[in-house]
């Protein structure tokens, strides 16, 4: 049964979530008459959650949604992952931005920091409350909350952090038909991105392995790495200098504390 809820929360995240995405890909591409908002990709991110909600509250009931839920609230953590998670993105971001000034010449426009992809000036607290809302609480709740723990049931660690890299770049696929970052790099670009995704999941489960399962400290690395990582404000090169760092921790991390667990504490299990 565990492996079947697992199976039908994958099937139930990609459907919801590319309800939304695949309108936009289809109406960029010219292949649906309709003008559909770019914006509503937004909506996609809530997918994941959704799903992970939907097929805990069926199969476990209430007590399995207060335990989902209840990871989201946990703070009391060591200091060094709240510097990890809030402060590494910053440190990496100022970097991107020096390399810039030094590669490029000009300083980055740091009021990009306040524009977001297909939406108005939202302003800095906008930009990361809508980053909070969607791929922090909408992807997270789903990714770690409920995915991993169940894949880390039967695997190490590592694999499961992989597989579920795996699937979480590909969840994007419709994106890479009508969001111009991706449009950019085009279909081989792809590959790429599901190798560094592969690699970021590594981390995510470092982090919330060492943290014993806090959704919290998963979701703020996400929202400042994300914010950061794709805003105009870094500079060209952003991207780069800070994924980089990323693929390095991760295989850290595994050497440090080893495939099974990654972690200073033992993997979630569901």
């Amino acid at each position: 049964m565990k492996n079947r809820s697992l199976v039908i929360y994958f099937i139930l995240a990609y459907a919801i979530s590319w309800a939304f995405m695949l309108p936009v890909a289809l109406s960029t591409r010219g292949i649906i008459k309709a003008n559909v908002p770019h914006a509503l990709y937004y909506l996609a991110s809530f997918g994941p959650a959704l799903s992970a909600l939907i097929v805990t509250g069926l199969t476990e009931g209430r007590v399995g949604l207060r335990s989902l839920l209840s990871r989201l609230l946990k703070w009391r953590v060591p200091f060094r992952y709240y510097a990890f998670a809030v402060f590494a993105p910053i440190a990496l971001f100022g970097l991107a931005v020096l390399a810039n000034r030094v590669i490029a010449g000009p300083w980055p426009d740091l009021s990009l920091l306040g524009q977001i992809d297909y939406m108005p000036y939202l302003g800095i607290p906008g930009v990361l409350g809508l980053w909070l809302l969607t791929y922090g609480l909408g992807e997270e709740i789903g990714w770690r909350g409920f995915a991993l723990p169940h894949l880390q049931r039967s695997r190490s660690a590592a694999n499961a952090a992989v597989l579920l890299g795996l699937m979480w770049a590909c969840w994007h696929l419709p994106a890479f038909f009508f969001r111009d970052t991706y449009v950019e790099m085009g279909l081989p670009g792809f590959a790429m991105f599901v190798v560094s995704i592969a690699f970021a999941s590594v981390v995510f489960a470092w982090l919330y392995n060492s943290t014993g399962g806090s959704l919290l400290l998963v979701i703020l690395f996400h929202v400042f790495f994300n914010w950061l990582s794709v805003s105009e404000a870094g500079g060209q090169f952003v991207a780069i200098l800070m994924s980089a760092p990323v693929v390095a921790w991760a295989i850290y991390v595994v050497r440090r504390y080893g495939p099974e667990h990654v972690a200073p504490l033992p993997k979630q299990v569901a």
